[in-house]
């Protein structure tokens, strides 16, 4: 007998099914300064009155906020959300069990155990958060670039020079041949020399540096293929950009993108040179013994 329209039907889909993130406030509050006009009034809307949120409709918001109702699913998109119903599922979560310590700025009367407790606890947030969205398949994609070009470009300017310096240093352990530039001026000269064998990765906490933003164009445009470690999902270096990284570390009056930022890129960049790693598993370790053994030169 045949089954029944009823029976053939896929099930709705039921509130269970939505996956729940646990840092949408971070988010908003990360991403705040990159919002556009009717977006940032849906975003403090929603940090002053999270529990109000989540019983509302879209509608409902967009009215309460004096927006539209795209302008909420655009937020939502923006903070990397699949949808409303995700963004109300997890403020549920977060202003049921909210997390205490995460959101705390040093204050001038803090006394120096305090001042450990709020930095130490900032970056494990950071690493927390940057975990819960950062994209494996953007991690592999990144893999096979590198592991298909010549040789890597590395770009990082103030804060993320070191970054940058470290990623080559890493790199080089494993066997592969990376080059960091850290000078606006050679940045430019050494990123319009690539090519389609090249691979530029290029860290940004901003994403909108002039210096390393005009450098990852520049490689773009002469064919490299570019690998971004930024923390805004909006931000203007995504246009030259091949693969995306994406960290979540949230600045404060004293905690600023020197501190944070460089905890969740470092934790980035060290996952993807253990893919890499993985990837040639004889290779690397072969050149992590040999490279160790000439280091050990340098020890007494």
């Amino acid at each position: 007998m045949t089954e029944s329209k009823s029976k053939r039907k896929s099930p709705a889909r039921r509130r269970s099914d939505v996956p729940i993130v646990d840092n949408v406030m971070t988010r908003i509050r990360v991403r705040h300064d990159s919002l556009g006009p009717s977006t940032r009034s849906i975003a403090d809307y929603i940090l002053d009155n999270p529990r109000q949120v989540v019983g509302m409709s879209v509608t409902e918001l967009a009215e309460a906020t004096g927006a539209s109702d795209g302008s909420v699913i655009n937020l939502c998109r923006q903070l990397d959300l699949s949808g409303f119903q995700q963004l109300k599922l997890s403020l549920a979560q977060e202003v049921v069990q909210p997390v205490q310590f995460i959101h705390e700025d040093l204050q001038p009367k803090d006394d120096t155990a305090t001042v450990c407790r709020k930095t130490f606890h900032a970056g494990i947030q950071a690493l927390k958060d940057t975990l819960s969205i950062l994209d494996a398949d953007a991690v592999a994609a990144a893999v096979d670039i590198i592991r298909q070009a010549k040789r890597v470009e590395i770009y990082g300017i103030g804060s993320s020079a070191p970054i940058a310096e470290d990623a080559q240093y890493r790199m080089l352990r494993i066997g592969l041949d990376a080059r960091v530039v850290v000078d606006s001026h050679v940045q430019a000269i050494s990123a319009s020399r690539t090519g389609p064998d090249v691979a530029v990765l290029t860290i940004s906490h901003s994403g909108a540096t002039h210096e390393t933003l005009a450098a990852t164009r520049l490689a773009k445009d002469a064919g490299a293929k570019t690998i971004i470690v930024t923390n805004f999902s909006s931000s203007p270096l995504q246009a030259y950009a091949d693969v995306k990284l994406f960290t979540m570390a949230r600045e404060t009056k004293f905690r600023t993108e020197a501190m944070t930022s460089r905890i969740a890129q470092l934790c980035v960049l060290d996952a993807l040179i253990a893919a890499l790693a993985l990837a040639d598993y004889d290779r690397a370790t072969d050149t992590l013994k040999k490279t160790f053994d000439v280091l050990s030169l340098k020890r007494f």
